[in-house]
């Protein structure tokens, strides 16, 4: 993990920021809804930014969420304790993820998690994917509310030729003017 110094001014601002968005409740349905479909405790069990990042900071746990959501997702976990395999679980499950149907603007970033930045992103992403596995019809635990889909509208040829008739309101009308001898500012003149 990176040895990060004291932040300062805008720094230290975004952070707080970032940290005070955090919701420890948002965080307890995510531990819930992920403990449900993979069938193991999150380890540790206590909330809080700092111990959700333990526990989900080696990706393997994310990695086996998203192989049972959507099978051979990710094809090797690694188990080792080196750092960059360690990033290479979470970023095989971002990949895996935006497979399965959540957008990129939703996902978090390696560091994020790996590095404890924004863990506020990271709860939010696994929301999301909650959603999107509702979506996918999966028959598991659910988290979060349903996914609006768009309703799908049908005009006739005649509704759409008196659509173009109406002005639209942002329009308005200038009831005749123009903007014949307007000046704004001095004219151009080739000697000044």
């Amino acid at each position: 993990m990176a040895n990060r110094t004291t932040a300062h001014g805008l720094t230290a601002e975004a952070r707080s920021k970032i940290d005070g968005k955090y919701s420890i409740e948002q965080e307890i349905q995510a531990r819930e809804w992920i403990e449900a479909i993979v069938g193991e405790k999150l380890t540790p069990g206590a909330t809080g930014a700092d111990n959700l990042h333990e526990a989900l900071k080696d990706g393997k746990m994310l990695c086996k969420l998203i192989n049972i959501l959507a099978p051979g997702s990710v094809k090797k976990i690694n188990d080792t304790k080196m750092a960059f395999k360690l990033m290479e679980n979470i970023g095989n499950f971002l990949t895996a993820i935006e497979r399965y149907g959540v957008s990129k603007t939703d996902a978090f970033q390696t560091v994020d998690l790996y590095e404890n930045q924004n863990m506020t992103q990271v709860v939010l992403t696994i929301h999301a994917l909650g959603r999107a596995a509702q979506k996918n019809q999966y028959a598991g635990p659910v988290l979060g509310p349903k996914e609006s889909v768009g309703e799908k509208r049908e005009f006739t040829e005649e509704q759409l030729r008196a659509g173009q008739n109406v002005i639209g309101l942002q329009m308005g009308s200038n009831k005749g003017a123009n903007q014949s001898g307007q000046n704004f500012g001095k004219g151009r003149m080739i000697i000044d």
